[in-house]
């Protein structure tokens, strides 16, 4: 049950055991009175719907809840930072850092030494304000208060039922796009719980990767033949198992990622060729007998004839080299029965199939326009892929045609995404933000081919592309299914991109927020935080939290080397955890303050100085409150969960260093968004790339507009009023990713 209640506090609703809801009378009422309060004083209010179904609860099931929710919560967690009330500044500078260092190498008379055996010399750092070493980063001294009731915004939570468990778990499999590190989280929490539905269809490869894990893992390993549609899907589920990686990142690209994550500044603590070796050591391969012939099983059974199945093993043909070799598939392939696998080896080894992507690339290169179009034309998809491209080679009028007749056989998502990328592409100043296949995003300048067109001509291939896409949704709608006559839609759906191609690398565990959503402060200050080193060890695990100020014509960073900023104040670097508790960074700032100064966003960031990524079950996020938010003068604790505003937690991730948010001082809203880049230091970041990501989420849908033109399409007349509505888009039916692809009618 507690696996399913941190489920639904994603969808911002409580599930209730079905038995509870059928009891016969409400009991309890003064011990919910008071489960209800501990909620107010964690920063969660209850519908009447659910105030209602807690009073049939039982006593071990709140206090199931309570435990739970303090747990996402991290009450139990060391929130104590380096300096005691830390918004006070301790005034010390490179020069305290410089003479604690000549006292390690000669001593001096006037030094107190420290637990961690650092001298630190008179009048240098003030150690009564500190619960460590200022010089190490070593906490000494932890307190376990955490500060409750401050804020002024509680997160109402619904009533949630098996039934709406189980509806989230067919919408999860149903999705339309790629699930996100929460979603699959979640999926594989509700794949626990309940059945796999029998008539439900996967949407996604991603997805069924996890349903065929699933059956494998519930003995139930003849379902997965039928899943297999290609010999891609089984290398996908093989590279899966081996790595955690749902997408097929190629070996020497994890191999990089990894040695560039243990590089360091200091050459002597450098271990980037060591990872390099150790990396490759663990992607090898080795599989037993049965596995073998399990994956040959799966191979010799798949509908495909050879020369397809060798066609679609091209692209991959090196990582397929070393899996057929590991799995010895040439041996499984001369055994009885293996004739369909036998062959494959054969055609696959001696390279006798076509390849469809040499054939577009020849005639494209040959400016052969018809045959490239109609190669084109038998794969709608991968010409959607390429069509502003194609655009630009060919001219947009006859390109368009060409698509135009394919265009009923392209997932929803893909016009969508054509839609709305056409005039960020065709934009000649916009640089674009872009994340190769296991890499951080980057940033690249237009393509070079748009100097040769002019504006007006740009202009009419964004307006040909936009017209062709919403005439086609408006069919699809027009063909769907419809509930009512009338619909309602929150305002603040206007405000959210859908989500598609944002594949998340970090796990939301109190209510989910698409990418790109906008949270609106309450108060002037906003306080960043991060934990992290829970269950591990006392040891050097340097991680860093840091704030970017960028105006017009200047920059300033808020970090371990800069403690005190224009609007910013930082609580002090720490570089080695405590044992299993973890330790804290915050930093405040003044909205006001950094207005003033004429700084116009404030950039969220944080990093691995230590070798290797950001840490797994690192906590980040930030607060904010209508009223003051307390720092403790005794031991510098900040942290209170009912001010949290927006929180995520890292799952597993090969980035470095990663953007959490973006604060627009003139709109005093911060922006959620996930960038991974590269560096051992917070400089490192480039803003042009946290721009450049801004630029193509604001180039999206959102998904209030998706809805009107549902409306629109299906004859519907749009309501102002809720209650007045036969379909009804709420504020918490965006909290389920999956539901809103659930819109897309393919």
């Amino acid at each position: 049950m507690r696996t399913l209640l941190q489920v639904s506090l994603r969808y911002k609703a409580v599930l209730i055991p079905e038995a509870a809801l059928q009891a016969a009378a409400p009991t309890q009422q003064p011990q919910v009175a008071v489960l209800i309060a501990q909620m107010n004083q964690l920063g969660y209010g209850v519908s009447e719907a659910l105030w209602k179904a807690l009073c049939h609860t039982e006593e071990g099931f709140r206090a199931e809840l309570i435990a739970q929710l303090k747990q996402l919560a991290g009450v139990h967690k060391n929130w104590t930072p380096l300096v005691k009330n830390w918004q006070v500044p301790t005034g010390e500078g490179y020069a305290d850092h410089l003479m604690t260092f000549f006292a390690q190498l000669f001593g001096t008379k006037d030094c107190t030494r420290l637990a961690c055996g650092h001298l630190i010399p008179a009048n240098t750092f003030p150690l009564e304000r500190y619960n460590g070493c200022p010089y190490c980063g070593t906490p000494f001294e932890l307190d376990k208060t955490v500060y409750l009731g401050q804020g002024s915004k509680l997160h109402l939570l619904e009533l949630w039922t098996e039934a709406d468990a189980q509806k989230a778990l067919r919408h999860l499999l149903e999705a339309k796009t790629a699930l996100d590190a929460t979603q699959i989280d979640s999926l594989q929490q509700l794949l626990a719980a309940f059945a796999l539905p029998q008539d439900v269809v996967v949407g996604m490869k991603e997805t069924l990767m996890e349903v065929i894990n699933y059956c494998l893992a519930q003995g139930r390993g003849a379902e997965v033949q039928a899943l297999f549609q290609s010999p891609n899907d089984i290398l996908r589920y093989l590279w899966f198992r081996h790595t955690g990686l749902l997408q097929i990142v190629a070996p020497k690209t994890i191999i990089k990622r990894k040695a560039k994550n243990k590089r360091h500044i200091h050459p002597r603590l450098d271990q980037g060729i060591v990872a390099q070796i150790e990396t490759a050591q663990q992607l090898r391969l080795k599989y037993d007998p049965k596995t073998c012939r399990q994956v040959a099983e799966w191979l010799n059974g798949l509908p495909m004839s050879p020369r397809q199945m060798a066609e679609t093993m091209h692209p991959k043909r090196q990582m397929w080299v070393r899996f057929i070799r590991a799995l010895r598939l040439a041996e499984m392939s001369q055994r009885q029965g293996m004739s369909h696998l036998r062959e494959l080896m054969d055609v696959f080894y001696r390279q006798d199939y076509p390849v469809w992507q040499g054939r577009v690339e020849q005639a494209r290169l040959r400016y052969n326009q018809e045959e490239t179009l109609a190669l084109l034309q038998q794969r709608p998809g991968l010409f959607a892929r390429s069509l502003f491209a194609q655009m630009l080679w060919f001219g947009a009028n006859p390109v368009l045609q060409a698509f135009e007749a394919v265009a009923d056989q392209v997932p929803m998502r893909l016009l969508l995404t054509l839609q709305m990328y056409a005039g960020y592409y065709f934009d000649p100043t916009q640089q674009r933000s872009v994340k190769p296949l296991g890499g951080v995003n980057k940033t690249i300048p237009p393509n070079q081919m748009l100097k040769l067109y002019k504006a007006v001509e740009l202009k009419r291939m964004t307006r040909g592309i936009d017209d062709l896409c919403v005439a086609m949704l408006y069919r699809r709608f027009a063909q769907a299914p419809q509930l009512g006559k009338t619909m309602y839609i929150h305002p603040m759906l206007y405000k959210i991109p859908l989500a598609i191609g944002d594949r998340s690398e970090t796990v939301q565990d109190r209510p989910v927020a698409l990418m790109g959503t906008r949270f609106p402060i309450e108060g002037t200050q906003v306080r960043l935080f991060m934990q992290w080193g829970e269950g591990l060890p006392a040891q050097h695990l340097d991680m860093d939290l840091s704030c970017h100020l960028i105006g017009l014509d200047k920059k300033e960073l808020c970090y371990f080397g800069n403690l005190t900023a224009t609007g910013c104040q930082h609580s002090g670097d720490i570089r080695s955890i405590p044992a299993k508790v973890g330790t804290a960074e915050y930093i405040n700032i003044n909205v006001n303050k950094v207005a003033k100064a004429g700084y116009t966003h404030a950039v969220f960031t944080c990093n691995a100085y230590s070798n290797g990524e950001i840490t797994p079950n690192l906590v980040l996020g930030w607060m904010d409150s209508r009223h003051r938010m307390k720092i403790s003068e005794k031991s510098g604790v900040a942290y209170d969960p009912s001010c949290l505003q927006h929180q995520v937690r890292i799952s597993q991730s090969l980035s470095k260093s990663l953007v959490f948010g973006v604060l627009e001082i003139a709109t005093r809203e911060i922006i959620w968004l996930e960038l991974p880049f590269s560096g051992q230091l917070a400089a490192g970041l480039n803003f042009e790339q946290v721009q450049a990501l801004l630029a193509r989420l604001n180039s999206k849908f959102n998904v209030g507009r998706l809805l009107e033109v549902k409306a629109k399409a299906q004859g519907m007349l749009i309501t102002e009023e809720a209650s007045q509505a036969e379909e009804q888009y709420g504020q918490n039916w965006v909290y389920d990713p999956a539901a809103v692809t659930a819109l897309f009618a393919d």
